[in-house]
């Protein structure tokens, strides 16, 4: 029942902070990378937010350490809000990002101490490196959310993918009040998704994410799996995490690694993510969205599967590693594949 309460909250957040949006003009316009109709209050991920928040204030059990998280996702939403008004240049943000992963290392206590035993059955220990590696795997994890939040409802279909797969896990390990939190997670966001996709109130009362929310997502989501996979009390072996987070990972990485051999920056903005080549092959923005998150789903499914099979964590670390450059080499060689099937769509792609 409390939980049903909760969701209620989540609701009533959203057309309170959607009015209050409209005010303060916190809203997403259209322009050459942004195609949809009139102004979007940018209120999903204040609301999440807030929410989180006051249940975190009735039940800080849900998290090691809660009140360091609640800090850390305040400045990160706060940050978020700004970025979404005033379009802040990517480098603060990464000051802010390393900032917000210093304290989670040494305020918190959470950091990638081990990646497991990845080496053909020896664990890898990072020592002192971990604090390096944990900085990018912060940034990772925001910066993959963040980008992969292009479609009505994909980023709240694959929020609900990941932390519905950490809820079994943890859920099927005894960790009772992290499996909850996760639940919570999937909660809250489901009043955003029925508003992102028009649903039931229509186009009108639309709301989108901002960046507020799709980099609270991230944060919480590496700060649920470095404390599920590291220390004594680890619920999940590291390498499973990649595949809880498949599709966000493997787009950013792909995008990324494509800016850059174009000689652009790794945070320029374009129409190159899988979501837009969905789009540009012929799918609607529903279709793409369910075959994105069905594939992101089945992925988590495989990570569950290798997890609870006892396969050896090397050679869940070499299949994540195949299924990422089979991605990659797909997408890089889209176009070539769809001239085969829809010769016109490849052509207007080009």
């Amino acid at each position: 029942m409390q939980y049903f309460y909760f969701f209620i909250f989540a609701f009533l957040n959203l057309f309170l902070f959607r009015k209050l949006a409209k005010k303060i003009h916190l809203v997403d316009r259209p322009n050459e990378r942004k195609k949809h109709v009139g102004v979007i209050p940018l209120v999903g991920g204040i609301s999440i937010y807030t929410t989180i928040i006051v249940a975190l204030w009735l039940e800080p059990d849900l998290l090691v350490n809660a009140d360091v998280y609640v800090l850390c996702s305040s400045v990160l939403v706060m940050m978020g809000a700004i970025d979404d008004k005033y379009d802040v240049d990517y480098r603060v943000r990464l000051v802010v990002q390393i900032l917000i992963s210093c304290a989670m290392i040494f305020a918190a206590g959470l950091s990638l101490k081990s990646l497991g035993h990845i080496l053909f059955g020896y664990e890898v220990d990072l020592g002192p490196l971990g604090y390096i590696v944990t900085i990018f795997a912060v940034l990772g994890a925001i910066n993959a959310f963040n980008m992969v939040d292009g479609i009505d409802g994909l980023l709240g279909g694959l929020t609900m993918v990941t932390f519905g797969a950490l809820s079994y896990i943890h859920y099927a390990d005894g960790q009772l009040p992290l499996a909850r939190f996760c639940l919570l997670m999937m909660i809250v966001v489901v009043p955003y998704i029925c508003l992102n996709l028009g649903f039931p109130f229509g186009v009108r009362k639309k709301v989108f994410m901002g960046d507020a929310g799709s980099m609270l997502i991230g944060f919480t989501v590496i700060w649920v799996l470095l404390q599920g996979t590291q220390g004594p009390k680890a619920q999940m072996n590291p390498v499973t995490a990649l595949w809880l987070i498949a599709i966000p990972l493997m787009d950013m990485t792909c995008i990324m690694v494509r800016r850059i051999r174009k000689g652009v920056s790794p945070f320029k903005p374009d129409r190159e993510h899988l979501h837009h080549i969905c789009l540009r092959a012929g799918l609607s923005s529903h279709q793409a969205l369910v075959v994105i998150c069905g594939t992101a789903a089945l992925l988590a499914i495989v990570g569950i599967a290798l997890e609870y099979g006892a396969v050896p964590e090397w050679i869940s670390l070499l299949l994540f590693a195949l299924v990422f450059v089979l991605y990659y080499q797909l997408l890089n060689n889209i176009w070539r594949i769809l001239a085969r099937i829809k010769p016109k769509t490849a052509s207007e792609s080009n």
